[in-house]
């Protein structure tokens, strides 16, 4: 079935589902596709010189119309011209609000990724040091460390964005500062002091550098890994603690986390097998956020899921392995749909969680798919002022192309932390 027929405006009626053929700045409406709640809806966009509009039987509350103008059973309806035009001065003003809200959501996301390049950069620099001036190294990495915490336990009211991909050098940079992120936010969230807060986040930054040790050709290999190159890579832990030898400022307590983040509590991990009690609360809360950042962002033996399918996989399939408690408060922090996350909203639009405010974790920031504005230029909702929620998460293979190119899903699943 054609899913946008074309019709005269004068055939519409409440509970039709429409698409404006003009272009967003040019009509008062928030979106450019809705269904019609209102006769004074009707009478607004006859007022815009609109002959004919764009129909879509499919999402609307009544069945095919008919093609006849009398049919409008709305069409004696009178509605005040007064009121219709206060009713179009208030949406106006509504969708400025909206528009101003949106331009700093963007400044805000620009700002936070700004601050996201310089961190990469500050620990691609710290972990250069290592070698040579491993003292140094540590001091720039807890200095880091510090000014996120200060961040995190000074404000109470963070927003959690989602940033671009990364390069491809800088991958496990992204992983690391990742990790370290939402360890902190998770360590806060579950009331642990400020110096342990300060502690995982140190831990995680260097839990992946091992990495850096295995060859390039093992970790860009396309085909499957050899079983010596798959226990090489399984190294990788204890080669990233190797590299912190010469540092004596690292603190110790921090060192069985970066050792043991692929360690499960049943015994299933690696490299020891540790279980349980084997494993402190710093390495059972490090292993959840590894597994969840490698669920979105895949590994040489899986490949990457939406943040949405992660946190259900986390929770479905790995209750014996992960600590329950920080699985849970893991969900709790970051939402059902967190930055990432390819949705499909009640008002049969398609978007792409953009932000979640933390602590309003039920009303994601979702920029929206719409045809008629520039992508650069999408509108990004909060779903706290709007009449519309989520429907379904969807994999970016549910996406017809056209939607996929314009929202330009992440390849690479990366957060940062940044004030509303």
């Amino acid at each position: 079935m054609n899913k946008n027929i074309k019709i005269s405006i004068n055939q519409l009626q409440v509970g039709h589902f429409i698409r404006l053929p003009i272009s967003w700045k040019d009509h008062p409406f928030l979106f450019s596709n809705f269904k019609l709640k209102s006769q004074s809806q009707i009478e607004l966009l006859k007022s815009l010189n609109i002959n004919d509009i764009y129909y879509d039987a499919e999402r609307s509350d009544l069945g095919l119309i008919d093609l006849k103008p009398s049919a409008n059973k709305n069409a004696s309806t009178v509605v005040d011209p007064e009121e219709l035009k206060q009713i179009k001065a208030k949406m106006e003003s509504y969708k400025q609000i909206q528009i101003d809200a949106q331009k700093k959501l963007r400044r805000n996301l620009k700002k936070t990724e700004q601050q996201f390049e310089r961190s990469i950069a500050m620990m691609r620099s710290s972990v250069s040091k290592l070698g040579s001036r491993p003292l140094n190294s540590v001091s720039d990495a807890k200095e880091m460390i510090t000014d996120m915490t200060n961040m995190l336990l000074s404000s109470d009211d963070l927003v959690l964005h989602l940033m671009t991909d990364a390069k491809p050098n800088d991958v496990i940079f992204h992983h690391s500062l990742n990790v370290s992120t939402m360890c902190m936010m998770l360590a806060k969230n579950l009331n642990w002091p400020r110096d342990e807060v300060e502690l995982i986040g140190l831990g995680a930054l260097f839990h992946d550098l091992g990495k850096l040790k295995i060859p390039s050709n093992i970790l860009s290999k396309q085909l499957p890994l050899t079983t010596p190159e798959k226990n090489l890579l399984k190294q990788h832990s204890l080669m990233s603690l190797n590299f912190l030898k010469l540092a004596d400022s690292f603190p110790e307590q921090a060192k069985p986390m970066i050792t043991n983040h692929h360690e499960y509590l049943d015994g299933s991990g690696y490299p020891k097998g540790l279980k349980g009690d084997q494993l402190d609360k710093y390495s059972q809360l490090i292993s959840v956020i590894n597994e969840y950042d490698n669920l979105c962002n895949g590994t040489k033996l899986s490949k990457p899921k939406t943040p949405y399918a992660s946190l259900g996989l986390l929770y479905k399939n790995y209750k014996s392995k992960l600590n329950p408690e920080y699985v849970g408060k893991l969900i709790k922090t970051i939402g059902v749909y967190p930055p990432g996350s390819l949705i499909e909203l009640s008002s049969g639009q398609f978007g792409m969680v953009m932000s979640v405010n933390l602590n309003k974790i039920l009303f994601p920031q979702i920029m929206l798919y719409d045809p008629i504005v520039p992508k650069e230029q999408a509108p990004i909702i909060d779903l706290e002022k709007e009449d519309i929620s989520i429907v379904r998460c969807l994999p970016a293979s549910a996406l017809p192309e056209k939607i996929f190119k314009y929202l330009s899903p992440r390849e690479n699943i990366s957060y940062a932390i940044g004030n509303a």
